[in-house]
């Protein structure tokens, strides 16, 4: 860890939010965001104030359930939390990258997706994660041609997030739904080091990625492999993430691979690790690692 730690001066002086957040951005190449699952204890100002008080420059908000009745934060529909939270941002300066959670399964609707876009719009946020549901591959990217047509006016892109268990398993299928959907200018393609870790994804597949589609990726570790089940891959990707270096992902070559400007998302869930030692040391653990693992040098 540094000296200094994130948050506060070489001299030891802590930093108001919004200092903290300017130092952080301005010592090294790479922008951090700090993960709705790095924070999913915190309303969406609480989250804000901590990453602004840490040196995260944006946050990541799960503002729609990745699953029925799995946990999220409250915000669509709820003004005076809308309100709230654009004060925390002007406060802290710390901005909003991306907004989960789209799923695009058989009988998707984008337009049910509106109110998310809206408040997306309102946040000025700059990413919609995305995940691929459908196993009709030419329904999927059917659907999300629709929604990147949907959503072009809220002026965010529509990452389509692979992972092994979905019917996106890799870079080589993310690449294939969005050619069928014909490349929309807002298509994205999100990287996460698990799932990079866990599926047959190699580093030339993701060399081969067009660097307009690439605006940010997810960092963490984990044991790598393909021989998980299902519910294992789950539980981890939800539960149980790594710190960069921790564990057997070659997070170094995917992170060599990518370009090296691209916004990093830090995405280091974990349930023990958290209790252990408090959001906010968490929180501080994950920058921290992930910020020396990429700029050793900073």
């Amino acid at each position: 860890m540094n000296a200094a730690g994130p948050g506060r001066s070489k001299q030891g002086v802590a930093l108001s939010g919004g200092s903290a957040v300017r130092e952080a951005t301005s010592v090294g190449a790479r922008i951090y965001s700090m993960s709705y699952l790095t924070s999913y204890t915190l309303t969406p100002a609480q989250s804000i104030r901590l990453a602004g008080e840490l040196g995260y420059a944006h946050v990541g908000l799960r503002l729609l359930p990745n699953a029925a009745g799995a946990p999220q934060q409250f915000l669509i529909g709820q003004p005076e939390v809308l309100r709230e939270t654009l004060a925390a941002q002007k406060d802290s300066g710390v901005g909003i990258f991306d907004l989960e959670i789209i799923r695009i399964g058989e009988g998707f609707d984008a337009r049910a997706y509106v109110p998310l876009l809206e408040a997306g719009a309102a946040l000025k946020a700059k990413a919609v994660l995305v995940a691929g549901d459908d196993t009709i591959e030419a329904r999927l990217s059917e659907g999300y041609a629709r929604l990147c047509e949907l959503m072009q006016p809220y002026g965010m892109t529509a990452d389509l997030e692979f992972m092994p268990w979905t019917a996106v398993p890799d870079v080589k299928s993310a690449l294939r739904i969005i050619k069928v959907a014909g490349q929309p200018a807002n298509a994205g393609i999100l990287v996460d080091a698990l799932h990079f870790g866990r599926s047959r994804t190699t580093l030339d597949d993701v060399r081969a990625i067009p660097r307009e589609l690439l605006h940010y990726a997810q960092i963490c570790d984990a044991e790598a492999g393909t021989h998980f089940t299902t519910e294992q891959m789950i539980h981890t990707a939800r539960c149980e993430r790594l710190l960069p270096g921790e564990g057997t992902i070659d997070v170094s070559g995917l992170f060599d691979a990518l370009p090296s400007d691209l916004p990093v998302s830090v995405e280091v869930v974990h349930f023990d690790r958290m209790a252990q030692f408090g959001q906010t040391e968490w929180a501080r653990q994950c920058l921290t690692a992930s910020r020396a693992f990429l700029e050793p040098n900073a």
